[in-house]
């Protein structure tokens, strides 16, 4: 008999969908909400959600508003709405565990940021977070979106061949407006992030530029902050050749952290 052929397309539809998983053993009341980035989904940080269930950890991965779906809607969706989605997800971490840490990649990362310095959170963990620009273009984002309905996708910026994240094709030029607002925002707020954090930091990163990590450190208020450089891997470094570091140090990170309260 013939065995039915796996469809790629009903595949990468269900891994860019939210992910959620209860805890286990003596981690089974300890959380972590993890938000993907600007334009992305869950695939992109569907391995290391994986990972992290998979140890026991009590897991929520929203799939925030505006994506997932098309850029005309992402273009229709204010930062607010991503806020929401990555705070409730937190919250429903947090009203079934004792402990909630929050992790975050490129504007995930920002959404974290924002969570820890409006909620008490055990620990920050980021990879390649997002604050700041590298295209001078983006500061004029809100006049340029009358005009300009989108640029060239800003997806796929791994190192390993042959992996994709599934972003958009293109960019909403109204979208860059709320991350900019949105960036806006959580730098205001970063004085009141007092939790451990640590930073997943590609050395060559074609997305997010440095000032962006220059920003949160000269803004935590927390004073427990660790970068860790990642040597072999872009942007998107949760599929990258440097994912396994990622997924295990920042497993002995929420532990450790966990352990101390």
């Amino acid at each position: 008999m013939t065995q039915p052929q796996p469809n790629p397309q009903a595949q990468s539809m269900a891994l860019s969908q939210s992910f959620r998983s209860e805890g286990h053993g003596e981690l089974g009341r300890v959380g972590v909400a993890v938000c993907h980035g600007f334009t992305g989904s869950p695939v992109s940080m569907r391995g290391w959600s994986e990972y992290l269930a998979e140890a026991g950890f009590a897991v929520n991965m929203p799939l925030l508003a505006g994506h997932g779906s098309s850029w005309q809607q992402l273009s229709k969706t204010p930062w607010q709405n991503w806020y929401r989605d990555f705070e409730a997800a937190y919250l429903e971490l947090s009203a079934r565990c004792d402990t909630v840490f929050v992790a975050g990649m490129s504007m995930g990362g920002a959404l974290a940021l924002r969570v820890a310095a409006l909620h008490p959170v055990a620990g920050v963990a980021l990879v390649n977070p997002g604050l700041t620009f590298s295209d001078k273009r983006a500061k004029y984002s809100g006049l340029l979106k009358y005009v300009l309905k989108s640029v060239p996708a800003i997806g796929d910026d791994i190192k390993a061949p042959g992996i994709s994240e599934g972003a958009y094709t293109r960019t909403p030029v109204a979208a860059v407006h709320q991350l900019a607002r949105l960036f806006a925002d959580t730098t205001s707020l970063l004085p009141q992030v007092s939790a451990p954090t640590l930073i997943f930091r590609s050395t060559e990163d074609h997305v997010v530029p440095e000032s962006s990590i220059d920003v949160i450190k000269a803004g935590l208020g927390s004073t427990d902050v660790q970068v860790v450089p990642l040597e072999n891997s872009y942007h998107v470094a949760t599929m990258d050749n440097d994912a396994p570091t990622i997924f295990s140090q920042s497993a002995d990170f929420f532990r450790r952290h966990h352990d101390a309260i």
